[in-house]
């Protein structure tokens, strides 16, 4: 979406590549074009326009989009490029020597990938010693810019995914301590604090009603603060401050890169983005069927005692509680298609828009506006159906220039329409309003309609009130579906299902 200006599933990722090979595998899945779980070759890319274009294109960061060479940043119109692949690692480059009973572990991180870093198109199998992910990539990416020979004048087209703060939670020790105590009043109470923060800030409503937690079909998840142990609220509170380490460390390597565009007379001609690609993490990885082996092999290989949490060679994440305290008000976290797995803030930075400037706008917009918004500032024109002798698909995004500049009030009218799927999680959404199918174990399966102008926490089903508009939304919803190949996914709620293991206490204890 974001390198394409168009839908996931037209450009090939409706999925990511670890359900696309490999132990994590869907069958509905195999063969289908809108899930190859790499980026078509039906799509022009961002950076392949602009390097057409004459721009010097460069990243460093996460991938994702492909994990072969065929399918890298250099393949896609990157002339530099440090990648991380995949949907995550160690954020020190440690990992462990795993033995073959271990090896389902794996492709959890891998996706059926041969390696896990590319440098341009050659193969990384050793990083430096003092590797962190957030560091490097920031300083390779400064790197890239700074050493172009003293004739390139050509513009600049510059991506910084970072892999932080993705699981496994891991954060310079200065940086976990600075964050010691913050978050002992459990996410119950820290959720009701951000929300009373963000109404005093007008980010919402004062009479804004939050989405209520929901709770994960694994019973060790969702058990409230006052009803854990001690330990496992010290457990808990720790890899809050080893997750808010990592944002903080993320954000002063953020400010390397804009001191970088100040001290090189380049800050009044760039504009910088900087927002998320999905909601919070929820994931919980010992419950089915994520589960597979994960426990046995941390504890076999990883020290996550209290004190190790967020060092190399721990391996943690935070749950589902703490997620819906990242995204509060909204309802749910990332892989879901409720607000709180699709809706994320966004920071645009360009002097030269003084009309929005220091403003916070509600206004709707997706993430497949970026592409069309920096090519029209570049002066570059889509190609439309065609692309080098090949039919490619027509960008869905929508420039934000007329906004920012203020000819226009909003960027989207009340007709446009946005899809999402993953994993059989569907939504449309059409000026206000939203319908949603969550299939169970998390929802009933049933299709659900809320208006979002009203009712922010998708908490009040509208269907039977308005029938007609429901019928119009889920005609569209048909529609979409058809034009975009969504398959509609059964097999991952039902492993769900039927395969979830618990694990007690004393199962969990010093190693989640």
């Amino acid at each position: 979406m974001l390198m394409t200006g168009t839908s996931a599933h037209l450009a090939g990722v409706g999925t990511i590549p670890e359900f696309h090979s490999g132990a994590y595998q869907i069958p509905e899945l195999k063969d289908q074009p809108a899930y190859l779980g790499h980026l078509s070759d039906k799509v022009v890319t961002l950076p392949e326009l602009l390097r057409d274009a004459g721009y010097y294109n460069v990243m460093a960061g996460k991938w994702h989009l492909g994990s072969t060479k065929e399918h890298s940043p250099k393949a896609r119109g990157f002339e530099k490029s440090f990648t991380l692949l995949v949907g995550g690692a160690n954020h020190h480059g440690w990992e462990p020597e795993l033995a073959p009973e271990d090896i389902k572990f794996k492709p959890m991180l891998r996706g059926g990938t041969t390696g896990l870093y590319l440098d341009e198109d050659e193969w990384i199998s050793e990083l430096p010693k003092d590797y962190y992910s957030s560091d490097y990539f920031t300083d390779r990416l400064i790197t890239y810019l700074k050493d172009r020979d003293a004739d390139d004048k050509r513009p600049f087209f510059a991506y910084l995914p970072f892999q932080a703060p993705h699981f496994p939670l891991q954060a310079p020790k200065d940086y976990i301590e600075k964050y010691d105590g913050v978050y002992d009043d459990g996410p119950e109470r820290v959720r009701e604090q951000r929300i009373e923060r963000l109404k005093k800030l007008g980010f919402i409503s004062s009479d804004a009603k939050p989405a209520a937690f929901s709770e994960y079909p694994h019973r060790m998840s969702n058990r409230n603060w006052e009803n854990r142990d001690d330990m496992a609220r010290k457990r808990s509170a720790r890899k809050m401050a080893v997750f808010a380490g990592m944002v903080e460390r993320m954000d002063w390597n953020i400010g390397k890169v804009m001191d970088h565009l100040e001290a090189t007379d380049q800050r009044e001609n760039t504009i910088v983005f900087f927002l998320s690609d999905n909601g919070a993490e929820g994931t919980q990885l010992e419950a089915a069927p994520a589960n597979r082996n994960v426990i046995p092999v941390l504890a076999k290989h990883f020290d996550n005692s209290l004190e190790n949490l967020g060092a190399p060679n721990s391996f943690c994440w935070y749950g589902n509680r703490w997620a819906q305290v990242g995204t509060a008000p909204s309802k749910l976290y990332k892989f879901f298609t409720h607000q709180g797995g699709i809706r994320v803030c966004s920071l645009v930075n360009y002097p030269k828009w003084p009309k929005r400037n220091g403003i916070v706008s509600h206004e709707y917009s997706t993430i497949m506006d970026i592409m069309p918004t920096i090519l029209d500032l570049a002066g570059v024109q889509h190609p439309g159906s065609q692309y080098r002798g090949k039919t490619v698909e027509a960008m869905l995004g929508k420039s934000w220039t007329s906004y920012m500049t203020g000819k226009q009030d909003s960027v989207h009218d009340s007709e446009t329409i946005t899809g999402w799927e993953f994993l059989g999680r569907q939504a449309l959404r059409k000026g206000s309003w939203k319908i949603v199918k969550l299939p169970q174990p998390w929802g009933t399966g049933k299709w659900e309609m809320f208006d979002l102008s009203t009712d922010l926490a998708e908490d009040i089903n509208l269907r039977e009130k308005h029938p007609a508009k429901f019928d119009e939304m889920l005609g569209e919803w048909r529609e979409y579906a058809k034009k975009h190949g969504i398959v509609d996914v059964k097999s991952v709620e039902q492993a769900y299902a039927m395969q979830e293991q618990e694990w007690t206490e004393s199962d969990l204890e010093d190693i989640i």
